[in-house]
C-alpha cells in the first residue's frame, strides 16, 4: 500500500517559565491511503500535539511531516480536522456551516448546483438530512458532531483528523457515531488518524493502533496492528477471542508498560 503520510523523526519543545518543556521526541511513523489509525495513551503524552503537527497548526522544532510528497508546514484543507468540541458557527444552519467549507474549498470550481448537491451528499453520508435547516442550538450534541463530520468530509480531504471527536457523547450516541463512521470509510476509503482514550473504540474502528509513552519527551511505545476483518459487527466481536486478546494487548501497554505513578501510588 501507498504511503500517504510520513512523520520522519519528529520532536517538539515549548518554550514555559520554567524553562524549555520537550512534549515530542522522535516520533516515526508511516500511514498508508485508506488507513485508519488511533492514537492512545495517558493524559499529557502528546497525542493532540501529534494531530496538531500534522494538521499544520503546530510546527516541529525536529524532523517533519510529509503528506503526499510535499512537507506540511501550515493549515490545508487536504487535512480536515474534527474537535471533541463540534465548533459550529452557531448563527449558521447545518446546511449553511457544511457550505461555509465548500466555498472555502470549491469557490468557482463546482456550479451552485453542483455545491447544493455536494453538501447534502454529505449530509446525507452522516444521516443529517432531516435536519438541513436547524442551527446548532435545535439539535443535539450527537448531532452537532455528525455535522462536524459531514463539514470535514465536504472538504475531501486526504487525511480526516480527529481529535476524540466522541468523547462527550452518551454511550449510545457514541456506537451510533462509530457505526456511521465506518460505513462511511468502507465507502470513501479516507485516511483517518483519530486520537482516543477509549480502548474498545480504538479496537473497533482501527487498522491500527499507535501507542504512545507518557511525555515529557513522549513517543511511540507500540504499534498494534488490528487484524479484525471488516466490515466489524461489535455485538459479535464482544464474544470474539481475537478481538478480546488485542483489547488486553492495549490495556497492559497502558496500565502495566505506561503505569503512571498516581495509578500506582494510588
Amino acid at each position: 500500500m501507498k504511503t500517504l503520510l510520513e512523520l520522519t523523526q519528529v520532536g517538539i519543545e515549548f518554550k514555559t517559565e520554567r524553562g524549555a518543556f520537550r512534549a515530542l521526541e522522535n516520533v516515526n511513523l508511516k500511514i498508508s491511503q485508506g488507513e485508519y489509525v488511533s492514537l492512545i495513551g495517558h493524559s499529557g503524552c502528546g497525542k493532540s500535539t501529534v494531530l496538531n503537527i500534522v494538521a499544520g497548526l503546530l510546527q516541529a522544532t525536529e524532523g517533519g511531516v510529509v503528506l503526499d510528497g510535499k512537507e506540511v508546514n501550515e493549515p490545508g484543507p487536504e487535512r480536515a480536522v474534527v474537535f471533541q468540541n463540534h465548533s459550529l458557527l452557531p448563527w449558521l444552519t447545518a446546511y449553511e456551516n457544511v457550505e461555509l467549507a465548500v466555498k472555502t474549498v470549491f469557490n468557482g470550481k463546482k456550479s451552485k448546483a453542483e455545491m447544493r448537491e455536494w453538501i447534502e451528499h454529505n449530509l446525507a453520508l452522516v444521516h443529517m438530512t432531516h435536519a438541513l435547516h436547524k442551527r446548532p442550538d435545535e439539535i443535539s450534541g450527537g448531532m452537532k458532531q455528525r455535522v462536524g463530520i459531514a463539514r470535514a468530509l465536504a472538504m475531501e480531504p486526504q487525511v480526516l483528523l480527529m481529535d476524540e471527536p466522541f468523547g462527550a457523547l452518551d454511550a449510545l450516541t457514541r456506537a451510533h457515531l462509530q457505526d456511521s463512521l465506518m460505513e462511511i470509510q468502507r465507502a470513501l476509503n479516507n485516511t483517518v488518524i483519530m486520537i482516543t482514550h477509549d480502548v474498545d473504540e480504538a479496537v473497533l474502528l482501527s487498522d491500527r493502533i499507535v501507542m504512545m509513552t507518557n511525555g515529557p519527551a513522549a513517543t511511540i511505545g507500540e504499534i498494534l496492528k488490528i487484524d479484525l476483518p471488516r466490515p466489524r459487527d461489535r455485538l459479535a466481536l464482544a464474544d470474539d477471542p481475537r478481538y478480546n486478546h488485542l483489547r488486553q494487548e492495549v490495556l497492559r501497554f497502558l496500565y502495566e508498560k505506561q503505569r503512571k505513578p498516581e495509578l500506582v501510588n494510588g
